[in-house]
């Protein structure tokens, strides 16, 4: 089998991204967008700033939690560092999952690559399990709250079986570790409840993973009002969680214009427009790539090896 080279496939997801925002620009009224975008509010921008600074620092201290379980014991400030990096390189590659690695690979001499690959991946199966509840909770409030989002029925029973899939995932997963079956799953299985369901672990591991949720999706709704549309908290805890699963799709660089695609098809439902969509997803792209700075600072000045405290 033929392996692409990386520039071409970089070239190509590149080309994706300008395509997709460049069809947007015509079906979603681009320049609607624009004018939106120019008159953003800063103080929200800040706010969204701050909001996804901190989902940074609750990350960063929720992998320190899940790693120190398997062996691995990060000091905080070397954790915040390397989390900050691998931010830098999932907006410059596909997937979001590339600086993940990273990750795991330099966080590696303490135990193993095996447990430090293990800590990545759980911590962040901990955010995508906070993900699925702050969308169950968004959608059933918009579905029984009058004056709720307009779903079309099809969607409607899509959303609800991926809500169901994400929530009860977890729950099979806690129903065999609180039955003492997590053996049965293996190595990982074990890993998994000494990482997230473990009694010492398990109520900060709660706690983090809603967290930096809530502030990630409170980055998102910051943006959507700094560009003046008044979309409902409700409304934004169901769309936002779907906008932004579309950016782990490995087809254009750090999610661009599947992310912008996803909110201009899905704001309509909340009696928006399209172009508010856009101007919205852009503007939180944007304030994102500016929170990541500090790690592009990270490696303007090069890298060290990582610290860790035993």
């Amino acid at each position: 089998m033929t392996r692409i080279p990386p520039m071409v496939l970089r070239a190509v997801q590149i080309a994706v991204a300008l395509g997709l925002l460049a069809l947007l620009w015509h079906v979603a009224d681009g320049a609607a967008a624009l004018r939106l975008l120019s008159g953003a509010n800063p103080w929200w921008l800040l706010a969204g700033a701050a909001a996804l600074t901190l989902q940074t620092v609750l990350s960063a201290l929720r992998w320190r939690l899940t790693a120190a379980q398997l062996g691995i014991a990060l000091g905080r400030a070397a954790a915040l560092r390397e989390y900050y990096l691998s931010q830098v390189v999932n907006q410059a590659l596909p997937g979001g999952v590339v600086g993940d690695a990273g990750r795991a690979l330099r966080s590696r001499q303490a135990a193993g690559l095996m447990p430090a690959a293990q800590a990545v991946m759980f911590e962040r199966l901990a955010g995508q399990i906070a993900l699925f509840v702050v969308m169950a909770t968004g959608f059933a409030a918009t579905r029984v709250v009058p004056g709720g989002l307009d779903w079309p029925p099809a969607l409607a029973w899509a959303v609800a079986l991926l809500v169901a899939a994400g929530v009860i995932v977890p729950l099979l997963l806690w129903a065999l570790v609180r039955q003492g079956k997590a053996a049965r799953l293996g190595r990982q299985g074990t890993a998994l409840w000494l990482a997230l369901f473990a009694p010492q672990v398990r109520a900060r591991q709660a706690a983090l993973s809603l967290a930096t949720v809530l502030c990630n999706i409170a980055g998102f709704g910051f943006c959507i009002w700094a560009v003046g549309v008044a979309l409902p908290i409700p409304a934004i805890m169901a769309l936002a969680p779907l906008i932004l699963l579309a950016m782990v799709i490995p087809l254009t660089i750090s999610g661009w214009g599947l992310r912008e695609g996803a909110a201009a098809a899905l704001f309509p439902l909340a009696g928006v427009s399209a172009s508010d969509g856009l101007a919205a997803s852009i503007a939180f792209g944007l304030v994102f790539l500016a929170t990541v700075l500090p790690g592009l600072a990270l490696l303007a000045f090069g890298l060290k090896p990582l610290p860790i405290t035993h």
